[in-house]
């Protein structure tokens, strides 16, 4: 009896001795594990979270006008900036005990491993909120145990190095929704054209619904099975305390709707813009220390959506289906920022951006560069030169250049600067370029900002240099801002995805690359195209858009065989327009050679609706005078052709329109190949 009792107790040590071993060993392995796995993470360190993020594009106002990504459209945004309803929705659905793991859901895990082994597959997920952010980041989503073992450890090591709120926030951005879309913001923006920090209950659940798997509870493909995985995610958040059962059965009832075609509508504004703010983009950040392709970056354009949108509009009313190609651009005088840009007719047949790339002769937009060196050299708008048909000679005597007119004729008679540019007289300009020397002129262009080549020909003063749209509307809007430096610019500010300030554009110079005096002189000359006073052998050259003109422009044309070009500007708003050929086909269709006047003058005039017609306003130092355009002379009664011209104090005209040997020298002065001054001395000498 007493041995009997003394087994059972020695068999009861035994098994107790066991029993502690086995817990002891069992703790020591699980402490083993705990310790090295918190090892591991120490050794291998912080598991890097970047991933790519789009750049968004805003225009002048702060409103999104595009992006830019690499593989994975994607708007970075802070956890305060999503929906409450939306957080609360992705924790009871995907993960509710988020706030009280480690990265791992022991619980969640036992129990897929039973239904695992059960089935014979791994068909049960048992993934948290953190291991579907590491699978994300680092891992491909094949069902195997190597991927799920190296998932368990990528969430635990983010789970030491970062808290709940950045590993949320991460998830958040970074899960896909179709459609190309990741993270919350870039699914809001494309399903109801919204915010995800405005995100009702109802939508928070849609999107939520979209996570579990994009293909399947798409609203977009499936709005069935969209619509049952929304009621789950509904319920769930009620079942969990998130809403309340009112709130459930309110949301469940709410139509709702989806807005993907704003979307589709959004991403078509101004990609030939766009493209050039990502160019100057680089550039900075390049310059900055950045790296241009991580992405995120917030880049605040220059673009005026009413500008934009007027271009595209009026360019899509003149353009003839023939072939025609276009380029277009405005830029403001003061700031130089461009607030439109169209490189074409259509950008997805062709990204080829004609208004910055396309080298063209630009013709007779040529030659108010032209005259802004004359007027530096002696020449005042009431510089008076024959203009009869002339055969230059030049390249020492071995070479003749023969220019002719528009309409084939010439003048029998002088005529002043101002009537020459009005009616684009191509006698009158070669024989400025001769005056003036070569040197001046390439001189000039330079400091305008245009970059070509002259070669010492005749044919240079008419425009024959190929040059983009975009230096020859630079060159104009530094005319139109009194002749400063003004460089054309796209961006206003970058930030980053932090929110940091990464540049901001500098102040315009206010350095002078041609005097205040002569680039109003300049200025008022080119308002004289759109006057009829200065017909003669042939008409101004803007006479055909009088009809629609509500207020003072000052402007060029240029024609050539294949391009045309127009160029000018108010006080506030310079745009350029070029058309014609990509292949050089001559241009032959009046359709084809109307097209540049129309666009021009109505973007113009709708560009400027609503405000106030602005004057050119004269410094000091340049007088108004109202002559007589034939002879030069002060206008009186009795001198029928009489136009208000500006020329600096020097340049004031001291005799009548009636004297008579002003009208001698006009009609004298035919066969005169050399320039003359009728009035070469200062008023107030």
């Amino acid at each position: 009896m007493q041995r009997t009792v003394y087994v059972k107790k020695k068999k009861r040590r035994t098994t107790l001795k066991r029993s502690i071993l086995l817990i002891i060993t069992m703790l020591t392995a699980v402490l083993t594990i705990f310790l090295s796995l918190r090892l591991y993470a120490q050794i291998t360190g912080a598991p890097s979270l970047t991933v790519p993020k789009a750049s968004v594009f805003l225009d002048n106002n702060g409103k999104q006008i595009g992006d830019r990504f690499t593989a994975e459209r994607r708007y970075w945004v802070d956890l305060d900036e999503i929906s409450p309803f939306l957080i609360d929705a992705f924790i009871a659905t995907e993960d509710k005990r988020f706030y009280d793991h480690n990265g791992l859901d022991y619980r969640r895990i036992a129990g897929a491993l039973l239904k695992d082994i059960k089935s014979g597959s791994k068909t049960e997920g048992a993934s948290t909120i953190t291991m579907q952010y590491a699978r994300n980041l680092y891992l491909t989503n094949e069902k195997t145990w190597k991927r799920k073992i190296n998932e368990a450890l990528y969430a635990y090591r983010m789970e030491v190095f970062y808290d709940k709120e950045t590993i949320l926030e991460g998830y958040l951005n970074i899960v896909y929704f179709g459609h190309g879309m990741y993270g919350v913001e870039a699914a809001s923006k494309f399903y109801f054209g919204k915010s995800a920090k405005d995100l009702t209950l109802e939508e928070s659940a849609i999107i939520t619904a979209i996570a579990k798997g994009p293909s399947i509870y798409s609203p977009i493909e499936n709005p069935e099975k969209s619509r049952e995985r929304q009621l789950v995610v509904l319920s769930l958040m009620e079942e969990q305390g998130y809403i309340t059962e009112r709130q459930e059965t309110r949301a469940k009832n709410e139509q709702i709707a989806l807005k993907t075609r704003e979307w589709a509508d959004s991403k078509r504004v101004a990609p030939y813009f766009l493209d050039e703010v990502w160019k100057e983009a680089e550039k900075v950040l390049t310059e900055k220390g950045r790296y241009p392709a991580e992405g995120g970056w917030t880049i605040r354009t220059t673009l005026d959506q009413h500008h934009q949108q007027t271009a595209e509009e009026v360019i899509e009313k003149w353009m003839p289906d023939s072939g025609l190609q276009v380029g277009f651009m405005s830029i403001e005088p003061e700031t130089g920022a461009v607030t439109s840009l169209v490189g074409g007719v259509d950008y997805k047949e062709s990204p080829f951006n004609r208004a910055t790339m396309a080298k063209r002769q630009p013709g007779s937009a040529m030659k108010p560069v032209l005259y802004a060196a004359a007027l530096e050299n002696g020449f005042n708008p009431l510089t008076f030169l024959s203009t009869e048909k002339t055969i230059f000679t030049y390249d020492d005597g071995n070479a003749e250049y023969e220019p002719k007119n528009f309409n084939g004729k010439f003048a029998d008679h002088p005529i002043s600067l101002a009537q020459a540019l009005a009616i684009s007289d191509n006698i009158f300009a070669v024989k400025t370029l001769e005056e003036i020397g070569y040197k001046e002129f390439g001189t000039m262009a330079d400091r305008l900002g245009i970059d070509a080549k002259f070669p010492p020909s005749p044919a240079v003063a008419l425009g024959t240099s190929i040059v983009t749209l975009s230096d020859m509307t630079n060159a104009y809007n530094r005319i139109a801002s009194g002749g400063t430096a003004v460089e054309p610019m796209t961006i206003l500010s970058i930030t980053d995805s932090e929110g940091k300030l990464v540049y901001e554009h500098p102040k315009q110079s206010k350095k002078h690359v041609i005097s205040e005096q002569d680039a109003f002189v300049l200025t008022h000359l080119m308002t004289g195209m759109f006057d009829p006073v200065f017909n003669d052998y042939t008409s101004s050259t803007g006479l055909s858009m009088r009809q629609k003109q509500t207020r003072p422009y000052a402007a060029k044309s240029g024609t050539t065989i294949s391009d045309q070009y127009l160029i000018g500007f108010t006080p506030s708003l310079t745009a350029g327009i070029w058309t014609g050929y990509d292949v050089g086909e001559q241009l032959t269709d009046e359709q084809d050679k109307a097209a540049s006047k129309n666009i021009w003058i109505e973007f113009m005039e709708t560009a400027h609706e609503g405000q106030k017609p602005e004057p050119f306003i004269p410094p000091e130092g340049v007088n108004g005078v109202v002559i007589d355009v034939l002879t030069g002379g002060i206008a009186v009664e009795g001198c029928s052709k009489q136009r208000l011209v500006y020329v600096k104090e020097k340049n004031m005209p001291q005799k009548l329109c009636t004297d008579k040997t002003l009208r001698e020298k006009r009609s004298s002065g035919k066969n005169d190949s050399k320039k003359f001054d009728l009035f070469p001395f200062s008023f107030f000498d």
